[in-house]
């Protein structure tokens, strides 16, 4: 946690929650290989609940992982952890869910289906007994 990332109280301010959950987002997407995804997906909902509050100078970690996939639009699950810190243990901070959907560089900026190489990259096949959840990233 940035001095910025906090407000006059001292702990994070919520918009940092946001700020988290796209790094994640972005690490996912580096991660998978999805070239033109940025610009290509915006936000039509998120959602949070806020848990517990987040310290100047401590460790989080963001976990995200692809809840689901449909023909336009895919929403992430995230948790926001924040780390141990002068004696206060690891707790869950903050988790929640976003959706975006796929509006491809064209000139009428209306939704279009996923590519399909993007939906083989965020829907990894289901490993025996394990559930159906689909792929994460985890960014500190």
């Amino acid at each position: 946690m940035e001095w910025s990332d906090t407000d006059a109280s001292g702990h994070y301010h919520n918009s940092a929650v946001v700020r988290f959950m796209e790094a994640a987002e972005a690490a996912l997407v580096r991660e998978r290989g999805l070239v033109g995804y940025f610009g290509a997906a915006p936000r039509v909902r998120y959602e949070v609940d806020f848990t517990a509050p987040l310290w100047f100078q401590q460790e989080v970690t963001t976990v995200l992982t692809v809840e689901r996939v449909g023909t336009s639009s895919m929403t992430f699950r995230f948790e926001v952890w924040g780390e141990e810190i002068d004696g206060r243990p690891r707790q869950l901070a903050a988790s929640g869910r976003c959706t975006v959907v796929h509006v491809p560089q064209r000139a009428d900026r209306a939704s279009a289906p996923w590519p399909a190489e993007w939906i083989t990259a965020l829907t990894p096949a289901p490993t025996p007994g394990a559930g159906t959840g689909g792929g994460g990233s985890r960014q500190p």
